[in-house]
């Protein structure tokens, strides 16, 4: 598995200051659709996951002002994890002892029984990191290519279409399209390092 880009020191800093509105905005960019993503693939509804998703970043909020980054003492990601794990644990505790719904204790079960290793790591929260920090610099670099290059390159990377399917509906060559998902997808590296990197 590709290891996935760290969170940036620098970005954990300036969450200490709740008016840096730009801060918070990429914060929540990147870690709104993991925790929700999360929520939604290990079984919990729309509504349920978009409230989990509140709840956490709810708690990051409070404790922002207290972050003291040391990556000796583990990761950001790996307590943003164990954050969205327990209460998405609190969560399935009070729908327990609510009127038991269809497939309450068969979610309980399968959580129950993917323990977390020792770095909090689990492999559904990898991959909706990874994800979110694609969406996020996708976001941020889809200004700087015309229309056409960026449809070539979703089509292809993201809705995993051929090159000759999307030279016929963009009316390019299949040369052209190969040509503009490598020019996409090499910035797109650029920009996910440097959010490793800074």
């Amino acid at each position: 598995m590709v290891n996935s880009p760290a969170t940036r020191a620098s970005l954990l800093v300036r969450l200490r200051d709740p008016q840096d509105r730009d801060a918070w905005q990429q914060f929540f960019q990147v870690y709104s659709s993991v925790v929700y993503g999360f929520a939604r693939r290990r079984g919990l509804q729309d509504a349920d996951a978009a409230d989990l998703m509140q709840d956490v970043l709810r708690r990051v909020a409070s404790a922002a002002g207290k972050l003291d980054y040391d990556p000796r003492r583990g990761t950001f990601r790996g307590w943003l994890f164990t954050v969205t794990r327990n209460r998405l644990y609190d969560f399935l505790n009070r729908r327990q002892k609510q009127v038991q719904a269809a497939g309450g204790s068969d979610m309980q079960e399968r959580l129950d029984g993917q323990a977390a290793t020792a770095n909090n790591a689990d492999p559904l929260w990898d991959q909706e990191y990874q994800r979110g920090v694609a969406y996020w610099a996708m976001e941020r670099i889809r200004p700087e290519f015309q229309e056409k290059t960026w449809q070539a390159f979703w089509l292809t990377a993201v809705d995993g279409k051929t090159p000759q399917e999307v030279a016929g509906q963009l009316q390019m060559s299949a040369g052209a399209i190969y040509v503009a998902k490598s020019r996409v997808l090499a910035r797109l590296r650029t920009e996910v390092q440097q959010w490793q990197d800074d």
